[in-house]
């Protein structure tokens, strides 16, 4: 996990306006291998090992010995999800979830400064490496609202849309796989536009904020690096 993702981590139970801090066990190259992020408001903490975090909030049941991380994808498909989520280079953190994580090594390889956010249990048995971040999350999206640059999930993880672009600043766009017309009806619902619709892939832009990208949270961040509170 990249040490300034930290700064974008909230308490999952106690919501978006609380954010966590790290206690850290074993830092190398920035990237926090062992450790805790705990919240000052529930006092809960959640653990970082071999630099994957667990972020369900309590109880959390075990995870388990991890699986062997999922065979990449072609290279032809981790250019076409780049496309999709619209980066083409960095700063910036995007998140994939449920199998969108598959993307997330060939993502960083290809695009310098961005940080790929794999959240779910496929990444776990896989080794820390620069440009992906591994994490575990519950019903709620540990990340401040608007601090990510775009989100891409699958049917699997349909029920964290409004998660998703709670998370995604203004301009982003929020992916969504093996979509369905359920799929298109929970991003309208959530006020997403959609631009794209076809093959079993919905892309919907989170709309922009007049007068600019700040509200409610933090702003679009310069990862890596602090981000500042929203005015």
């Amino acid at each position: 996990m990249h040490l300034l993702l930290t700064d974008r981590l909230c308490c999952p139970r106690c919501g978006p306006e609380f954010g966590l801090i790290l206690l850290a066990e074993r830092i190398e190259d920035r990237r926090v291998f062992e450790g805790r992020l705990g919240c000052a408001n529930c006092r809960e903490a959640f653990p970082v090992s071999a630099g994957f975090g667990d972020l369900r909030p309590p109880p959390r049941e075990s995870l388990g010995e991890p699986s062997p991380p999922p065979d990449p994808p072609s290279e032809e498909a981790d250019v076409r999800m780049a496309a999709l989520l619209g980066v083409t280079e960095g700063p910036g953190p995007l998140a994939l979830l449920g199998q969108a994580v598959v993307h997330a090594a060939g993502l960083a390889d290809m695009l310098d400064d961005v940080e790929f956010v794999g959240v779910g249990p496929l990444l776990r048995g896989a080794p820390e490496r620069a440009g992906v971040s591994r994490l575990m999350a519950g019903s709620r999206l540990p990340f401040y609202s608007r601090s990510l640059r775009g989100v891409a999930l699958d049917g699997s993880t349909l029920s964290l849309v409004g998660e998703a672009m709670r998370a995604t600043a203004p301009g982003g766009r929020v992916v969504v796989l093996d979509a369905d017309r359920a799929a298109r009806k929970a991003l309208e619902a959530e006020g997403m536009t959609i631009v794209l619709d076809g093959e079993g892939v919905l892309v919907g832009l989170r709309p922009s904020a007049p007068g600019g990208t700040r509200g409610t949270g933090v702003p679009l961040p310069v990862f890596p690096g602090p981000s500042e509170p929203g005015d």
